[in-house]
């Protein structure tokens, strides 16, 4: 186990002797301070108390699931947030708050944002895997000046009363999908999380970020060796 951003440069060299090389770069944690589509949807709930009353009357709904699935609990929370929206309301909604985000001070982790550009800068192929939502983060990318970038995200679809959850870009679905873009082989991946043991895993240099010692020994179980931990701000 290694610690500091200084241990990436010897590798970063080498890829631009080297032919191009392909990077993951996870988005929350990574690249962004928290999580932006959480944040997105905290906001919507914050501007409306006709959304507060829509989750009141969906708690029984997620009390009974809860036990047996955090995950469709915290859909029906998302679903409720987005009621009533179709996918262009969706996209101006997403992208006016992910411009707004982009103003925020110390939002962005500056060293992630720099390391991404780096890697940009000696040829190698970037691709950000995410779990946030493919409008909102792509947006977010794009006002940082990111948009030259390959986005593997979260997507939601247009229902009969509002947007809803089509995939849930998140452990072994973010390897499914990177297979499905042709993407077989990747050399470094960047991640905060232990959900993301599958895309680090494949990677010659598996690198977390901000992670506790605890956490980094459980990422270093689950994969069998090693990995790279950086302390980013």
């Amino acid at each position: 186990m290694t610690t500091g951003e200084s241990s990436l440069e010897p590798a970063a060299a080498e890829a631009a002797v080297a032919s191009p090389r392909t990077v993951l770069f996870d988005f929350d944690g990574v690249l962004i301070h928290g999580d932006a589509f959480y944040l997105f949807m905290r906001e919507r709930y914050r501007r409306s108390w006709l959304r507060k009353l829509g989750a009141l009357c969906a708690l029984p709904w997620m009390l009974l699931v809860a036990p047996f699935s955090r995950k469709l609990a915290e859909r029906a929370l998302v679903h409720v947030g987005l009621m009533g929206l179709n996918e262009h309301r969706y996209r101006a909604a997403a992208e006016a708050f992910g411009a707004s985000l982009v103003r925020r001070p110390r939002q962005f982790c500056r060293d992630g944002l720099n390391a991404l550009r780096r890697h940009q800068a000696a040829g190698d192929r970037v691709i950000v895997v995410t779990g946030c939502e493919h409008v909102l983060v792509s947006h977010i990318l794009a006002q940082l000046g990111l948009a030259d970038l390959d986005v593997l995200a979260s997507r939601l679809y247009s229902g009969p009363l509002g947007m809803r959850v089509k995939l849930h870009n998140v452990g072994r679905r973010k390897t499914a999908q990177l297979a499905a873009f042709g993407v077989s082989e990747w050399h470094v991946a960047y991640s905060d999380s232990l959900a993301d043991a599958p895309m680090l895993k494949p990677a010659a240099e598996a690198v977390l970020v901000n992670g506790t010692p605890k956490l980094c020994k459980k990422l270093e179980k689950a994969l069998g060796r090693t990995i790279t931990r950086v302390d980013w701000f």
